[in-house]
């Protein structure tokens, strides 16, 4: 298939699973972008396939930078759209697929990924990202994991029934893959509503852990630890300055707690427990670190 180039060198891979998250979809606190970008910074890695983004992006969407100097252009950020392969930090082989979600050709794009699955020998897939949620920070971040298998996950309740939602290329490649037998996971993390829009080190902590438990795979966390203890530290300092937003996250809290300790409650959704919107928690945060920055 012309969709995409094999590297001239592929190291010797044994059932690798694959690992996947294309950036252009909902990733509430960076979770997905954050655990990829983790990995490539901490591992050492080495491309082995490469898709035409040409056919698969739309540049006048999400136009790529470029650079102008003095009288003539010097540089383009060209976007990628690659497959790399990469160690844990036990020496097991495994494979990265990582860059901005197509934005045609997704059944192509689907099947592509499908002969390289196959190519590849992979195992299992699995792809991570993060979602809003009416969840307080200061408690542990809840994961929705789905499958093409009921097997590949463990029993857990599950906050959502039946619904219906936007789709997106990663939903399609589990969709698609789990038809023709492939093993595909997927991990959703709970990010609490209030802090989607900015980055979350703990979301992606939590997607990585979740990763670990379903593959065995090994990575090391130490650093994204501790930018997620920094971010979690800046978020305490925000809040014990505003009497409103430590009102809001009690509320939330109160929620939370009704919800876990309730066995007869079924889904959080349908908590009719009055709260904060994101939209109100973010405008808090939003007239705090104003008022911060006059001061």
């Amino acid at each position: 298939m012309d969709l995409y180039e094999l590297a001239d060198e592929v190291p010797e891979l044994t059932d690798p699973v694959l690992l996947y998250h294309f950036e252009g979809f909902v990733d509430a606190g960076g979770a997905g972008r954050l655990a990829v970008g983790h990995l490539l910074a901490e591992l050492e890695h080495q491309v082995v396939a490469t898709f035409d983004v040409d056919r698969l992006l739309d540049y006048r969407s999400r136009r790529p930078v470029m650079t102008f100097d003095t009288d003539r252009w010097v540089e383009c950020e060209s976007p990628e759209l690659s497959v790399h392969a990469a160690k844990d930090a036990t020496g097991t082989p495994f494979l990265l697929l990582s860059g901005p979600e197509p934005d045609r050709e997704w059944e192509l794009f689907t099947r592509a990924v499908g002969e390289l699955v196959e190519r590849l020998k992979v195992s299992k897939l699995v792809t991570l990202h993060g979602i809003p949620m009416a969840v307080p920070h200061t408690r542990p971040l809840g994961v929705t994991a789905h499958a093409t298998r009921p097997e590949l996950i463990n029993t857990q309740p599950n906050v959502f029934g039946r619904v219906q939602v936007p789709g997106s290329a990663a939903a399609l490649v589990e969709l698609r893959l789990g038809a023709k037998g492939h093993d595909v996971v997927g991990y959703a993390v709970h990010v609490p509503h209030y802090l989607s829009q900015a980055e979350y080190p703990t979301a992606a902590v939590t997607a990585l852990e979740a990763v670990t438990r379903s593959t065995g795979l090994v990575f090391p966390l130490d650093a994204l630890r501790d930018a997620a203890d920094r971010t979690t530290t800046e978020i305490e300092e925000q809040i014990s300055a505003s009497s409103e937003l430590s009102t809001a996250i009690r509320g939330l809290e109160q929620q939370y707690d009704a919800f876990a300790g309730g066995e007869e409650r079924e889904n959080l959704l349908a908590e009719t427990t009055p709260m904060p919107t994101g939209d109100e928690l973010a405008a808090q945060f939003e007239r705090f670190l104003a008022e911060r920055e006059e001061e």
